[in-house]
C-alpha cells in the first residue's frame, strides 16, 4: 500500500510486463531486461519496450520502400513475385510461429525481422555486391540495416532502438551469431522463407520444376513449398523446446543446407533470372560514381552527414544508393546519363 491507502496503478504496459514475465519461457528475452536504447526516452505507457520498436520499423519510410526492391527477380511484372517486403513478411510470420511456439518474446521477433532487411539495396544482393566492391569500406546489407535505424531514418536521428532489435538485425545472416534467442528465430526464419518462396518463384518462371530437385532433398524435406514449410518450422520447434538453443535436427539441417546449395547453382547464379543482373550492376556502378564526383547532386540531408558530422563521402553515396528503389535508381540513371529528345 502507498501513503494514504491507495494501491499503486500499473500501467498498461506495466500489465504487459507482468504477463511476460509470468508466461514467457526462462530462455525469453523480457522487455523489461533490455539492455535499453542509446538515447533515453519515458517509457510508453501502453507498449513494452520491443513492441514499441516493432512499430517504428512497421511506420519508416525504409520500410515502405522494401515493396520496391529485389527479392530474386529484377522488378518482376508478374503480380505474384517476390519483393523484398513481401519476403520480409513471409520472415516475420515464420519467426514468430517459432518463437510463439516456444513461449519466447513474439514482439521483439517481430521487430527483428520486420527490420532485417531495411538496408538492403535496388536489385538484390547484385547492388549489394557492386557496392561491396566498391566501398573502400565494403557494403554488408545486415549492417547497412543497423545503420538505417540508428542514423539514417527520421533526417539523421534514427528510430532509437533497443540494444536486441539492433544485434538481431546486425546477426541475422548464416555466419551471425544473435545474442538472443529471438534473432535466432529470425536468423533460421530468414533462410526457411527464401528457399521455399524462391522456389516457389522458380517454378512460376519455368526455370525449375518440382521433379528438378534432388530427391534426396524432397525425401526429407517434402515434395511442394508447403510441405517443406510446414516439415522445416516443426522440426526447429520439436528440437528445441525447453532448450537454451535453436537448432534443426541433424538430417533436416543438412538438407536445408544442400537444398540452399542447390538454389544457388541452379537459381541465384546464372539463370535466367539474373540475365539482367550484369545491367543492373552498371547501373549502380554508375550511380556510384557519379555521386563520389558531384557532390552538390546528393539530397541536402545526406550533405549535412558528410559536411557537419564528418561522414566519409563513400560511405554517404553508400547510403544514398542503397536507400533507393529498384525504379528510383533507374529513374536516376535515365535523368543523369541518358540523352533526352529535343522538345520544340
Amino acid at each position: 500500500m502507498q501513503a494514504g491507502g491507495y494501491k499503486k496503478m500499473f500501467t498498461i504496459r506495466e500489465q504487459a510486463e507482468a504477463r511476460e514475465k509470468a508466461m514467457l519461457s526462462p530462455y525469453a528475452s523480457l522487455s523489461v531486461n533490455t539492455r535499453g536504447r542509446e538515447r533515453n526516452e519515458k517509457p510508453c505507457e501502453i507498449r513494452p519496450a520491443y513492441q514499441r520498436d516493432r512499430d517504428r520499423i512497421l511506420h519508416c519510410k525504409a520500410f515502405r520502400r522494401l515493396k520496391h526492391k529485389t527479392q530474386v527477380f529484377l522488378c518482376p511484372q508478374g503480380d505474384h513475385y517476390r519483393d523484398r517486403l513481401t519476403h520480409t513478411l513471409e520472415v516475420s510470420q515464420i519467426a514468430r510461429t517459432i518463437s510463439c511456439a516456444l513461449s519466447l518474446n513474439e514482439s521483439l521477433t517481430e521487430a527483428i525481422a520486420l527490420g532485417h532487411d531495411l538496408g538492403h539495396t535496388p536489385f538484390g544482393h547484385s547492388g549489394e555486391h557492386v557496392l561491396n566492391q566498391l566501398n573502400p569500406g565494403g557494403f554488408i546489407h545486415c549492417d547497412q540495416s543497423v545503420r538505417v535505424v540508428e542514423i539514417l531514418e527520421k533526417k539523421g536521428q534514427g528510430l532509437n532502438l533497443t540494444w536486441e532489435v539492433r544485434d538481431g538485425i546486425r546477426n541475422h545472416r548464416t555466419s551471425g551469431h544473435p545474442s538472443t534467442l529471438e534473432g535466432r528465430c529470425v536468423q533460421l526464419a530468414d533462410k526457411i522463407a527464401y528457399i521455399n518462396h524462391d522456389i516457389d518463384d522458380a517454378e512460376r518462371a519455368g526455370i525449375l520444376k518440382e521433379d528438378d530437385i534432388p530427391e534426396e532433398y524432397r525425401r526429407i524435406l517434402g515434395s511442394s513449398t508447403k510441405e517443406r514449410l510446414n516439415t522445416m518450422i516443426c522440426d526447429i520447434v520439436k528440437n528445441s523446446i525447453g532448450k537454451s538453443q535453436i537448432n534443426p535436427t541433424g538430417d533436416i539441417e543438412w538438407a536445408m543446407k544442400n537444398l540452399r546449395a542447390y538454389m544457388f547453382r541452379n537459381v541465384y547464379t546464372g539463370s535466367i533470372a539474373k540475365s539482367e543482373e550484369g545491367k543492373a550492376e552498371s547501373v549502380i556502378r554508375s550511380l556510384y560514381d557519379y555521386y563520389t564526383e558531384h557532390l552538390e547532386s546528393l539530397p541536402e540531408e545526406y550533405l549535412v552527414m558528410i559536411y557537419h558530422r564528418g561522414e566519409g563521402v563513400e560511405r554517404v553515396v553508400c547510403d544514398y544508393i542503397s536507400g533507393m528503389t529498384d525504379q528510383y535508381a533507374m529513374a536516376k540513371y535515365t535523368e543523369l546519363f541518358i540523352p533526352k529528345l529535343w522538345q520544340f
